[in-house]
């Protein structure tokens, strides 16, 4: 398939080295803003593929998201902080990367070309027709990922990408894609700048909304997050203190013996 390799065009600044630090922190936010702007005008397609999330994971579903290099740390970085902020048990949202966790912190060398281990590591988690994958390519050719997603398609597993290559072929593997055209980068063809950028709000957005769908906040509150710090239980003692009309002694008891704020709550109306 031919198409605009976006993410490859020459960056709309030269000689960088010559900038000055204001120039070139300037020239690199001046690029930022244009970010939102993409995201914004994917939100039909972001809103399908939440959609199509929401009813699997109620069933019982998961979401697997994969990717290479910046793509896979920004997976893994969403998936990691689902059970944490609300609750949920590890293992529901997962994040793979190429080149399994070695590559989180030093890239694997050519682990984005195999056409086969991608498919092999959703395998290792029992992949079946009730999950979501999202494959995360900012180029839209990583072979670890498309080939996943192709096999995924033909085992009636839904797949979704997020991309910032129009037309590019994960496009086509996906049953729900995702483009953000963010532009040319700062400096050419980094794609941990911009179109990492746009990844993860486009994460943040499905990840947020698929777990408030799923009852997971009440009001604007986290009620399910986990108490894994003195912050958040001084949080989730304020949150069941407003909830309740209660003193802090009382509402922080509350919480420590029930594990959160939706179940201090419950425990204290019974």
């Amino acid at each position: 398939m031919e198409f605009k390799r976006v993410t490859e065009s020459d960056s709309k600044y030269d000689h960088l080295e010559k900038m000055s630090v204001n120039e070139l922190l300037t020239g690199i936010n001046n690029e930022d803003q244009s970010v939102a702007i993409a995201v914004q005008k994917s939100i039909p397609a972001i809103e399908a593929l939440v959609n199509a999330i929401v009813p699997r994971m109620q069933q019982g579903g998961r979401l697997f998201y994969m990717g290479a290099g910046t793509s896979g740390r920004l997976g893994i970085v969403d998936a990691s902080e689902c059970p944490p902020t609300y609750g949920i048990p590890h293992g529901i949202v997962v994040g793979i990367i190429a080149g399994g966790d070695t590559a989180i912190r030093k890239a694997v060398e050519f682990a984005e070309d195999s056409t086969t281990q991608g498919w092999l590591d959703l395998i290792e988690y029992n992949i079946n027709d009730k999950d979501t994958v999202i494959g995360i390519a900012a180029s839209g050719t990583t072979p670890y990922v498309i080939s996943a997603m192709n096999n995924c398609r033909a085992n009636n597993i839904i797949t979704g990408c997020i991309t910032c290559n129009p037309g590019s072929p994960i496009m086509a593997a996906a049953d729900f894609p995702i483009a953000a055209e963010v532009g040319p980068e700062f400096v050419t063809g980094s794609t941990r700048m911009k179109a990492g950028t746009a990844q993860k709000l486009i994460l943040n957005m499905i990840s947020t909304a698929v777990m408030i769908r799923m009852g997971r906040v009440k009001g604007n509150k986290m009620v399910d997050m986990q108490l894994s710090n003195n912050k958040l239980i001084d949080r989730g003692t304020r949150m069941v203190m407003n909830e309740l009309a209660i003193d802090e002694k009382t509402a922080e008891q509350l919480l420590k013996e029930n594990g959160s704020v939706r179940k201090a709550v419950e425990a204290y109306k019974k």
